[in-house]
């Protein structure tokens, strides 16, 4: 099933199932106020919402048009936002750009850092940017949100604690990362909120797409009406989302709505080598980072400049029949 949030009483909005071709939704809240209300009673709420689901398709309760433009993330805020970088790909790309050599076990030990989940932005609001100094990016990841997890549980059980899967938009300002790593405390001011896609689907709803925690479709990413990525989200993924949730609570519990992501999404190129523009052929690239750090590895500068005022990203993934899954984020920096 899919499940969305529309604008409510209080700020983390009202539940809605969706329909498969996000055309049509139905209201949720006499089940679960809120998608945070639905996952901190999953077990005995998400047979209900499946219910409700069927009855959608079929015509057989009220509904309403679901449009997109009017939805909000559907977790407005959240308990806890974990974005790990799954692909290590990307983690070598950005110290071979800058000549560091990539330790022996970034390839065993997932890096993960916590961002700001108080907001959520919705999936069709603008990017605030006061200063374009600040070198704003876009970052297409895939994301999951948890039920409880408890304490050292393995990858096994972690991935069993999945409850939905969707998008995400982690914006970065690249400039004021240096600084803020340098004081060896972590990222604050240059991760401001992200947004998430305007559906989150349970994983059963995915099929085969979804195998062993990782997520086997193309992710499409494009600026100003051009292609950027289309990277298979489910090749070079070296931590699977279990992996990635069980190294987040391998010391304390992970609360029912935390929000983990992927990283940015990132492929090698055919030959095994850096990717490629889609314009050239290749599968292009999730984050501008990536891509101006691969025209430092090849020229020795960057030529591709950061987000403008004006600049407009979507991020979506089709189906076999090319309509979005999760529906599209689509933002325009302000």
């Amino acid at each position: 099933m899919k499940l969305g949030t529309l604008a409510g009483d209080g700020r983390d909005g009202r539940l809605v199932v969706v329909s498969r071709d996000l055309a049509w939704c139905a209201d949720a809240r006499h089940i679960a106020p809120t998608l945070q209300a639905a996952l901190d009673d999953w077990d005995r709420v998400a047979p209900l919402l499946e219910s409700l689901s069927v009855d959608l398709a079929h015509e057989a309760i009220p509904m309403m048009r679901f449009h997109e433009r009017q939805a909000l993330s559907p977790l407005p805020r959240a308990y806890q936002w974990a974005d790990g970088s799954a692909y290590v790909n990307h983690v070598e790309l950005v110290r071979r750009a800058r000549g560091a050599e990539l330790p022996e076990s970034f390839w065993t030990d997932p890096l993960m850092y916590q961002g700001a989940s108080d907001g959520f932005l919705a999936p069709r609001a603008a990017i605030p940017l006061a200063d374009e100094a600040w070198g704003c990016d876009l970052e297409a990841e895939v994301a999951v949100v948890t039920g409880d997890v408890p304490a050292g549980a393995s990858r096994d059980e972690a991935l069993g604690a999945i409850r939905l899967v969707g998008l995400v938009n982690d914006v970065s300002l690249r400039n004021l990362i240096p600084a803020e790593l340098a004081k060896g405390f972590g990222f604050v001011q240059s991760k401001p909120a992200s947004a998430l896609s305007p559906v989150l689907v349970t994983p059963d709803e995915l099929g085969d797409w979804w195998q062993d925690g990782k997520l086997h479709r193309t992710l499409k990413v494009d600026l100003n009406g051009a292609p950027l990525g289309r990277a298979d989200a489910g090749e070079d993924m070296t931590f699977d989302f279990g992996t990635l949730v069980a190294h987040l609570a391998k010391t304390r519990d992970v609360a029912a709505g935390s929000v983990v992501g992927s990283g940015t999404v990132s492929n090698r190129d055919a030959d095994g080598g850096p990717g490629r523009p889609v314009q050239d052929g290749g599968l292009g690239y999730s984050c501008l980072a990536e891509q101006r750090m691969i025209e430092t590895i090849r020229s020795g500068a960057p030529v591709t400049p950061f987000l403008k005022k004006g600049d407009t990203v979507r991020i979506w993934m089709d189906d076999d029949h090319g309509h979005p899954i999760f529906g599209t984020i689509e933002q325009t920096v302000g």
